[in-house]
């Protein structure tokens, strides 16, 4: 899963292990299943994501998913999001240790990149709930793009009541994958949207050409309150 990389795998769990536990990033209790809870749980995200993505990571924590899917696939280009100083301080130490040259770590929330960046993949790992989620989400998704939240076992109850709103925000019905089958002992369950109407969603010219200021987000841009 990690191929040559295992060895960078390995350094980020023991950082979780010590400076995440200190800092607050990880429970106590999760230290001694980091690898399975964690780790593993992340890095079959990378099933999701197409060679040569963009991905960004809203929400990125101590830096699950994002990190793990950067250090397991070199050929993606990941964005950490996460508005706390304390966690992007660690995310930025981390990376820089670990040498990792396919990520960066950004302070703020998703609605800062709105209308300044677009991804072929967004995903979060137990932010929100999916409407509120999809808010934040969804206006970093590029026309073709997707977007990948990765939930908990109550995935089906929270996509049946989430879908009338998800159709609203003028995304697709979100489908729901396993992950991990028959490579980790226990799967992930992912939300997979798309947008409805692709070729209708771009950033606005003006953004994209570095020109003006223009309207911020894209055209299909659902309404959102304040974002992560």
């Amino acid at each position: 899963m990690f191929a040559d990389r295992l060895g960078q795998a390995e350094e980020y769990a023991r950082a979780l292990a010590t400076d995440g536990v200190v800092r607050g990033l990880i429970g106590p209790r999760e230290a001694p299943r980091l690898w399975e809870r964690h780790l593993l749980n992340s890095a079959v995200l990378e099933e999701a994501v197409p060679r040569g993505a963009t991905v960004a990571d809203i929400g990125s924590g101590a830096g699950l998913p994002g990190l793990v899917l950067a250090i397991a696939r070199p050929d993606v280009h990941v964005t950490l999001v996460e508005p706390l100083l304390r966690r992007t301080t660690f995310l930025d130490e981390v990376v820089s240790r670990l040498g990792v040259t396919n990520v960066r770590v950004v302070r703020g929330r998703a609605d800062a990149l709105h209308g300044v960046e677009q991804f072929d993949v967004v995903t979060s790992r137990a932010v929100a709930a999916l409407p509120k989620l999809a808010g934040w989400c969804l206006p970093l998704v590029s026309g073709h793009g997707e977007m990948v939240a990765l939930k908990g076992s109550a995935v089906l109850d929270e996509v049946e009541e989430a879908t009338p709103e998800l159709l609203r925000l003028g995304a697709t019905a979100p489908r729901v994958a396993e992950l991990g089958v028959g490579r980790v002992s226990e799967t992930t369950w992912a939300v997979r949207i798309a947008w409805a109407e692709p070729s209708s969603v771009s950033l606005p010219a003006s953004r994209s050409s570095g020109s003006g200021t223009g309207s911020k987000g894209p055209r299909r841009k659902p309404r959102r309150p304040h974002g992560r």
